[in-house]
């Protein structure tokens, strides 16, 4: 066994980053691409997957809040980087200090830019968010048009682009897609009838990569398609990616428990014949949800095993039945082992939930190898 922190990790593989990576790009050409890392790159690790999109000359890296952009920074990445979440104007010389591109998505935004910009002697880079469906930031696709018109007016800003977000391009039915990206279409003619240059246009997800050639556009933004986890089961499959994460841990404790004695806490399992079984050191406190409880399952050499009792904070307990396993042997809780594989798409039914969740829930006391 490797020397790690702890026997529980999360494994990542840098080939096969890479491989989904070109695909995307190849799929995409010729648009740019900004590969979005927001939430420790859905788990997977922001600083060395930006460090892996540096030398993969992304032509962007897009983050959801105003830390990771600076932690970026400060980590060596000299990309640009779009902050893609909502800010407040006491922020604005932040994102100035270290020249992280800002989401402006009112007038009254621009405005604040513009003037913290003037009086830092700097020229601010912002992209424009236009709210095309979506309802949570950004101007509402019906009164963009003075919105755009404040940005022309602006004298330290620098419209680098202008984007919007679909709601539902991972569906099978893609009608208020399409109707999103004619909004946007809208919007944008506003440069071609005052004869301007029109900035980076960009709405495309994963699913709209996917599904939605047409909106590419002039940039895409691959999030959890990057990572190898499709958006849906929906969703067209036309770029084949593989996961690049891999869940494990270790067998810390065996024990044999008697027909009638409960496991865990509040009792919620008991055996009623004799079993083996052993246990796991991870648990909600890791992000392995405590809803899967009765419903997950792992693999001990290739072969699925049930997680019995309620998952606890810390540790896991799972049935071997008459089988045999042993003090560190490995567990797999997300990837393969042989034939056999549990994805990260089965946590999230057994979780009620969705693959975003399970990945960007996987916490960072959990480290991270790479491969």
């Amino acid at each position: 066994m490797d020397e790690i922190v702890r026997p529980t990790r999360v494994e990542v593989d840098l080939k096969q980053l890479v491989e989904n990576f070109r695909l995307i790009k190849h799929h995409s050409t010729p648009s740019k691409v900004m590969a979005v890392l927001k939430a420790n790159a859905y788990g997977n690790g922001l600083i060395r997957v930006a460090q892996l999109m540096q030398e993969l000359k992304a032509d962007y890296l897009g983050v959801a809040v105003l830390e990771e952009g600076i932690l970026l920074r400060q980590s060596g990445i000299t990309l640009p980087i779009l902050v893609m979440g909502g800010m407040l104007g006491n922020q604005i010389p932040v994102f100035l200090k270290y020249d992280l591109t800002i989401t402006a998505s009112s007038i009254d935004k621009l405005n604040q830019i513009d003037e913290a910009a003037a009086a830092m002697k700097m020229k601010a880079k912002v992209h424009l968010k236009i709210d095309t469906g979506m309802e949570r930031i950004g101007v509402h696709f019906y009164n963009a048009e003075k919105f755009l018109e404040a940005s022309v007016r602006c004298k330290n800003i620098f419209v680098e682009g202008i984007y919007s977000h679909f709601a539902s391009s991972d569906s099978s039915d893609l009608t208020f897609s399409k109707l999103q990206l004619e909004r946007f279409q809208e919007v944008l003619d506003f440069y071609s009838k005052n004869s301007i240059e029109p900035p980076i246009r960009h709405i495309s997800n994963s699913g709209g990569i996917l599904q939605m050639p047409e909106a590419n556009l002039d940039l895409v933004r691959p999030g959890i398609l990057l990572y190898g986890v499709y958006p849906s089961n929906e969703v067209k499959r036309t770029i084949t990616v593989k996961p690049t994460l891999s869940w494990k841990s270790h067998i810390v404790y065996f024990k044999a428990i008697k027909p009638g004695h409960p496991v865990s806490y509040n009792s919620t399992f008991t055996p009623d014949h004799l079993i083996r079984a052993v246990t796991v050191p991870v648990g909600y406190g890791d992000g392995y949800f405590r809803s899967m409880s009765h419903k997950a399952e792992v693999l001990i050499h290739g072969k699925r095993y049930p997680v019995i009792g309620t998952i606890t904070m810390d540790q896991i307990v799972v049935n071997i039945e008459n089988d045999s396993a042993f003090n560190g042997d490995e567990v797999i809780l997300i990837g393969c082992d042989g034939k056999n594989s549990v994805t990260c798409e089965e946590l999230a039914n057994w979780a009620g939930t969705i693959p975003y969740e399970i990945l960007t829930n996987i916490n960072t006391r959990v480290p991270r190898i790479y491969k």
